[in-house]
């Protein structure tokens, strides 16, 4: 095997694939849909009351602010900032603390409290944040709260929010599209222009062809659940974790798009292959929208054990550690998914020398 030839194949595929269509879709679409997504549908759930704040004398309110749970803080500079914030609609409500704020209220006066709110704004986030607002004040001027709500989750698993499901869907469309359609397609081009038999006409082995795509499929992948990922504003802080989820995530994806290309004898075939297919792959997201079904069926399927990795680390911020067993076992997925790619690629080969 010999790099070299393994890079040639692989440039000639780069230098070709802007001119591919199916090369555009897989670079295009992710990003029209984070765009469509993060403006339209995304702005509809926005999971947390969103407050904005301005402490002109150190109170302490801001540091019990930061330590809430369920509220996002935004800390404006100046009382001016924050009032072109909640305009914007960039929070809720906006909170503006004078200088000696907590002094007063501990003397038992009343100074006061700017509070804005944005005419965007729901309601229930209004009634959220002006509760907690008046709820601060109250433990500053050291008077105990009427009542105290705990939170306890229930059960072994509960049904992820809406927007994680969303995020999700955006990960893994660039995921299945760029490993699986875009070496798929590009070796069945490659077999009906007859640009395959010469290659294989030369010293050229198949092994390296299949490698060149699958690096294509690899690296394209790679870059564009990145990128779909910094857009939608979900990239981890801890990149090695996600990297590796990712990698194996992208190699048993590659793989099976290597598995259409051999397969498929055009293009409309990769792309019947890929839809039956992709419903299988898909098929473990099912139990994240019914968390009460059996989850033990969902390991049933080899995708869950990339997908659910995947997850935790770009979302929930797991580590590498933490999802190692897992991520274990995709790993022995994909070196199991080398052998029908050897025995379909041997077949093909068969095929074209045959005809």
């Amino acid at each position: 095997m010999s790099i070299s030839r393994i890079l040639t194949l692989l440039g000639r595929d780069l230098r070709r694939g802007p001119r591919s269509a199916v090369f555009l879709y897989a670079t295009g679409m992710p990003i029209l849909i984070v765009v469509v997504t993060k403006v339209i549908l995304l702005t509809l759930f926005d999971p947390e009351p969103r407050l904005g704040l301005v402490d002109l004398g150190q109170s302490e309110i801001g540091a019990m602010v930061e330590q809430l749970e369920g509220v996002e803080l935004t800390t404006a500079r100046s009382e001016q900032e924050l009032r072109q914030l909640v305009v914007d609609h960039d929070v809720d409500a906006g909170v503006v603390l004078d200088d000696g704020f907590d002094e007063a209220v501990r003397a038992g006066e009343r100074p006061r409290l700017g509070f804005y709110v944005s005419g965007e704004s729901r309601v229930t986030h209004r009634l959220v944040l002006g509760l907690t607002a008046v709820d601060l004040v109250r433990r500053v001027e050291g008077r105990t709260p009427p009542a105290e709500v705990r939170t306890a989750t229930v059960g072994e698993r509960t049904a992820l929010p809406i927007e994680d499901l969303v995020l999700l869907g955006i990960l893994l469309w660039p995921l299945l599209v760029c490993s699986t359609l875009v070496p798929a397609t590009m070796l069945v081009q490659d077999k009906e222009h007859r640009t395959l038999h010469a290659v294989l006409a030369t010293p050229t082995t198949l092994s390296e062809v299949l490698l060149a795509k699958g690096l294509l499929g690899f690296g394209l992948a790679m870059v564009m659940c990145l990128i779909t990922l910094a857009l939608a504003g979900s990239l981890t802080a801890a990149p090695v974790p996600l990297l590796v989820a990712l990698a194996v995530s992208v190699v048993i994806c590659t793989e099976l798009g290597l598995l259409y290309g051999t397969t498929a004898k055009d293009a409309k075939s990769v792309y019947n292959m890929a839809q039956t297919f992709n419903v299988i792959i898909l098929a473990p997201l099912i139990f994240y929208f019914f968390p009460s079904w059996p989850q033990w069926i969902a390991k049933l399927f080899p995708t869950w054990w990339f997908i659910d990795p995947l997850y935790r680390i770009s979302m929930q911020g797991a580590s590498v550690t933490e999802v190692a067993p897992d991520l274990g076992v995709a790993l022995v997925v994909a070196a199991a998914l080398v052998v029908p790619v050897v025995l379909l690629g041997r077949r093909m080969r068969s095929r074209l020398v045959a005809g």
